[in-house]
């Protein structure tokens, strides 16, 4: 059994354009832990997003391994990553992703139709996870009667519902305003403290910060992984 959480070894991931390789991921080293709270960093370009899309089951290496939870994701097919993404990890967006014209409370329960829950088992669920973030008085108002922070936290109590393995945040203050950002990266503490795996990609200095280690890739390679104090 894999003793971390995530374990990553050689990971690469190559794209083809026209005639030519483009080489994203040069062989990825890495390893998070059950608990911790990382930030994935670097400029356009860096590799970031193509890391987290594989962080996140969302796409496979081109060669290397990805062990999640004891299990080798690298080599699933696309059904198999899909039942992976909605156990083990809880996505939050920038651009929060919700239904429309479907309520706070259903747009938090769907991922747990996904996973073959009934209605009651469902909305008790949804209604623990948006009082967990400060939502209780909103849950049958829809995305446009709520504000860019109150969209970000039904987004975030989504990510929360199945009882992932990770919380994984793209750019998750992208949208909002600096007063809003500090309140959603609060939740984020809050979250982490009570035990979550939160893995944060930002290009933001200071949304960085509330992480408890940093992780900075460039041209495809990680450049530096430490710790912030």
């Amino acid at each position: 059994m894999s003793k971390s959480l995530i374990e990553i070894r050689g990971l690469r991931r190559n794209f083809q354009l026209g005639g030519e390789t483009l080489e994203v991921l040069k062989g990825i080293d890495l390893d998070i832990q059950k608990g911790e709270y990382v930030a994935l960093m670097g400029p356009s370009g860096s590799g970031k997003s193509t890391l987290m899309n594989l962080l996140g089951c969302l796409d496979t290496p081109t060669s290397g391994r990805y062990v999640l939870n004891g299990k080798d994701v690298s080599t699933l097919h696309d059904d198999e990553l899909a039942e992976i993404r909605n156990k083990e990890i809880g996505f939050v967006f920038q651009t929060f992703n919700l239904m429309p014209r479907t309520t706070a409370l259903d747009n938090v329960a769907l991922p747990m139709v996904y996973a073959g829950y009934g209605k009651s088992d469902r909305h008790a669920r949804a209604r623990e996870v948006l009082t967990q973030v400060d939502l209780a008085n909103r849950m049958d108002h829809q995305p446009n009667q709520l504000s860019g922070g109150q969209r970000q936290r039904v987004a975030i109590a989504r990510a929360l519902v199945n009882k992932p393995s990770i919380i994984l945040a793209d750019e998750p203050t992208g949208n909002l305003d600096s007063k809003t950002s500090v309140e959603i990266m609060a939740l984020f503490n809050d979250i982490h403290a009570q035990g979550n795996t939160v893995i944060l990609v930002t290009h933001e200095e200071d949304i960085a910060a509330y992480a408890k280690r940093v992780i900075r890739l460039r041209d495809g390679m990680i450049e530096s992984d430490s710790a912030n104090n």
